[in-house]
């Protein structure tokens, strides 16, 4: 019998690796979705499931591909790496241009080497440009022809929320608070900072997102957990895996929700509840464990590290669950395994249509451990009287994923002032349109222009 020598085993690892190595599902990814998903047996390999899309962007004349009904434009192209999206009251739209901050204590060796590749393969290791961009359509067109640089000099922003003239910004290490006058096309003014957020030197989950309540009163803030089930130790979750309430006034802040793996987009829901999506755990296999979209009460527990699903325990974890593990709550509405479910905006009217009228606009980032892929696109949940009717999602945008090739990734979806669906495709650099097929452009900003931006 002959022995590997020791160091060739990172080597032969590494080619396993991107080999795509691991489980393929069994299930359809509809049997991980709505109120009752299937959760079947857990799969522990060795080496995890390993299938991630290369990125090849958009060629010319290329687009998403909508829904019947519907139809889609660029409203801008040439950004960096667009994450997520604000309207403002006055129809201005801001795009957070954001990617990983720097994180020296990530993970060294074969592990960091892996999560290396797999980020630039995916799209995402690119420089950050640290910025939010003002886009504005002053012609009505659907197209936006004013951009400039909204904010700059930011670290990893990503949420934005307005409330009267306050912006309040969420990079990756604490939440900001910016002097805003309607119709101005950028922000000179230092930052007020309202509260340090979990950072560095590990930020796993480096994405915090922002909604104001509906009085303005309170922020909600989500920070994602530092590790996949607690392997950095639980020491490095302090605060995270969590939505934090913020009183923007004292800067007094407490953990409003907890055990949320990585919470991203957030929404209230028409009965005035809060809602979020959450990306669930890795490396149980292809079939699990379904990312979710679920409202969010007070003081609520959803279980990570120590549980899925409400009672699904996970013998990863070896930190001693703490007594409260037991009031563990199911989320209300299963998403697909894997599908990285990132954004989250709630319908506001039928200009898309009646059957758009009620009901949650998901874009989905798309898998990276699931064979076969999936995600990639952007869905629609159906709600009723504030809740989901627990129909199936239905795909609003897709065509970002072809074979094994991504043309984009969707993240952060917003409803603009017209009503339209406007989708942040981070390494398509695009920020898509979506509206009634054989509309009308509405009026958008012509009126509201300042004169000192005349003829641009």
């Amino acid at each position: 019998m002959h022995l590997l020598k020791p160091t060739l085993l990172p080597s032969l690892a590494m080619a396993l690796l991107l080999a795509g190595c691991g489980d393929r599902a069994t299930l359809d990814e509809s049997a991980g979705q709505g109120p009752n998903p299937a959760l079947p047996d857990e799969v522990h390999d060795w080496i995890p499931t390993v299938k991630v899309a290369s990125v090849v962007g958009w060629a010319d004349g290329q687009t998403p591909k909508p829904a019947t009904g519907l139809a889609v434009n660029a409203f801008a192209r040439d950004l960096s790496h667009p994450r997520w999206l604000a309207v403002l009251p006055n129809g201005d739209v801001l795009v957070a241009e954001a990617s990983a901050p720097p994180q020296p204590g990530e993970a060294k060796g074969i592990r960091g080497a892996v999560q290396r590749w797999l980020f630039k393969k995916a799209g995402s290791a690119v420089p950050s440009a640290n910025r939010i961009t003002l886009l504005r359509d002053t012609d009505g067109d659907g197209v936006a022809d004013v951009k400039t640089t909204f904010l700059n000099d930011l670290h990893s922003p990503f949420g934005m929320a307005l409330v009267g003239n306050t912006l309040y910004v969420a990079d990756t290490d604490a939440l900001l608070a910016f002097p805003y006058q309607p119709g101005e096309t950028a922000i000179h003014a230092a930052p007020v900072k309202i509260v340090d957020l979990p950072g560095g030197p590990i930020d796993h989950h480096w994405t915090k997102n922002v909604i104001a309540s509906p009085d303005g009163s309170k922020l909600y803030v989500t920070v994602g957990s530092n590790s996949n089930v607690g392997e950095n130790g639980m020491a490095a979750e302090q605060g995270r895996a969590a939505i934090w309430e913020v009183d923007p006034k004292t800067h007094a802040h407490r953990i409003f929700a907890g055990g949320l793996r990585n919470p991203n987009g957030m929404g209230w829901a028409s009965d005035g509840r809060l809602w979020t999506v959450v990306n669930e755990r890795d490396e149980l296999g292809s079939d699990l464990v379904p990312d979710y979209l679920t409202s969010v009460e007070d003081s609520d527990f959803f279980g990570w590290p120590w549980r899925y699903w409400g009672s699904r325990v996970d013998a990863r974890v070896k930190a001693p669950a703490p007594d409260y593990v037991g009031n563990t709550r199911a989320p209300d509405y299963a998403l697909g395994a894997h599908t990285a479910s990132l954004g989250l905006t709630f319908a506001t009217g039928q200009r898309l249509g009646p059957g758009y009228a009620e009901g949650a606009f998901i874009g989905q980032h798309g898998s990276w451990n699931r064979n076969p892929p999936s995600g990639y696109k952007v869905v629609f949940v159906p709600f009723s009287a504030g809740h989901p009717t627990g129909a199936k999602p239905t795909t609003v945008l897709d065509g970002f994923l072809v074979g094994n090739k991504a043309r984009g990734r969707p993240v952060g979806v917003v409803i603009d002032k017209p009503g339209d669906l406007l989708v942040a495709d981070d390494v398509g650099n695009v920020v898509w349109r979506v509206t009634p097929a054989g509309g009308q452009a509405p009026t958008r900003m012509a009126a509201a222009v300042p004169q000192r931006l005349a003829g641009w």
